[in-house]
């Protein structure tokens, strides 16, 4: 029934395309007669839904992946898709009892300011999925970190709708800013139609029919957790 999930993971995918498609260079080694083409450098900060599928989609065309992430228990799922887990140290959860990622302390993001600020500068494609709920996207990537990053780089922007991760991105535009493309699509989910509708479709599916008696009867049961948080109505 989980739509966000559904279409994240189509978003994370999708990401990766974009930024392979902007880049200027193969991603994946290549030993030729010729020479040879090292592999790019892409990193992934928030190892959420949408981060892990750009991670095993990058893995998938050959890159050196990296991921950052504020929950510690995000750093057996990036290892086990054969990326490198990038960690603050603290003693402070950084997650919610519904798993999402939840606002960290100053001195905490002092530490991850500076820790992304001395990663970014090595990649070559970086894609950002970082959302807190109820809240603006919080901001990783500052201009002057944009500055460091090699000529030709790319930031795919998946906050964009919710401020961006990066104040330089722009919302729903692919703009180039001190020799970085920024990519800040909105509905990224939209740029793979067919699979985005058909998972929708399943999502709204798995749900309604939870709300349908043997004889294909409305029977909704107002004490279940979906509809609680979900439905509404006459008042209800």
């Amino acid at each position: 029934m989980d739509a966000l999930s559904s279409q994240s993971n189509l978003a994370g995918y999708r990401a990766v395309i974009e930024g392979v498609f902007h880049f200027g260079k193969a991603v994946t080694m290549m030993m030729t007669a010729a020479g040879t083409v090292a592999p790019s450098k892409v990193l992934v900060l928030g190892a959420g839904v949408a981060g892990l599928q750009a991670i095993a989609t990058a893995r998938s065309l050959g890159a050196v992946v990296s991921a950052f992430d504020v929950r510690p228990a995000a750093k057996e799922q990036v290892e086990s898709l054969g990326a490198k887990f990038i960690e603050v140290p603290a003693e402070e959860a950084g997650e919610t009892k519904g798993g999402y990622a939840r606002e960290m302390s100053e001195e905490y993001k002092r530490k991850q300011s500076e820790l992304i600020a001395e990663t970014i500068k090595k990649n070559d494609i970086v894609i950002t999925t970082a959302l807190i709920p109820n809240k603006p996207a919080p901001v990783l990537i500052t201009e002057d970190m944009v500055k460091t990053m090699k000529m030709g780089s790319v930031i795919v922007d998946l906050a964009a709708a919710s401020g961006g991760n990066c104040p330089l991105t722009e919302l729903d535009k692919v703009v180039e800013k001190h020799g970085v493309t920024l990519i800040g699509y909105a509905n990224l989910p939209s740029h793979v139609a067919v699979d985005a509708s058909a998972l929708y479709a399943r999502n709204l599916y798995n749900f309604v029919s939870t709300l349908l008696a043997e004889k294909g009867e409305i029977n909704i049961k107002w004490d279940d957790e979906l509809v609680k948080g979900t439905l509404v109505a006459a008042g209800k």
